[in-house]
């Protein structure tokens, strides 16, 4: 079984979605409407959903208490690939807690998309 796709709901689709194809390099599949729905894909297949928070879907309670109660992570093949990252994501104007570091046995930065979405950025060793 592979994880097919994420959705992730947002106030402003095109500001996230612009910000995850400047930043992270994903691919614009699909946007329907000026502020409806982005499908996005990342080298692996899959999908990053862009969409405004719909209360039937429970997407509506995140914009409620103004947080999300989540983050979506990257894990890259070195060190370098997270510095490097992380520059790409602070020329894109990400929004930055901190430059990467050692946590928890790791190389890792994070960062805020727009939406309040938090985004983990690391490496970690193998073995």
């Amino acid at each position: 079984m592979r994880l097919n796709h994420l959705d992730l709901h947002v106030p402003d689709v095109a500001a996230t979605r612009d910000f995850f194809v400047a930043a992270f390099g994903l691919t614009e599949v699909e946007t329907r409407g000026a502020n409806g729905l982005a499908i996005l894909q990342d080298d692996a297949g899959l999908e990053l959903v862009i969409s405004r928070p719909i209360e039937t879907f429970g997407g509506a309670d995140t914009v409620a208490v103004g947080r999300n109660t989540y983050h979506v992570g990257f894990i890259l093949p070195s060190r370098e690939a997270v510095d490097a990252q992380y520059e790409r994501v602070r020329a894109a104007g990400g929004e930055i807690r901190q430059p990467p570091s050692a946590i928890r046995g790791g190389w890792l930065f994070y960062c805020l998309a727009p939406g309040r979405i938090l985004v983990e950025v690391g490496w970690r060793p193998s073995g």
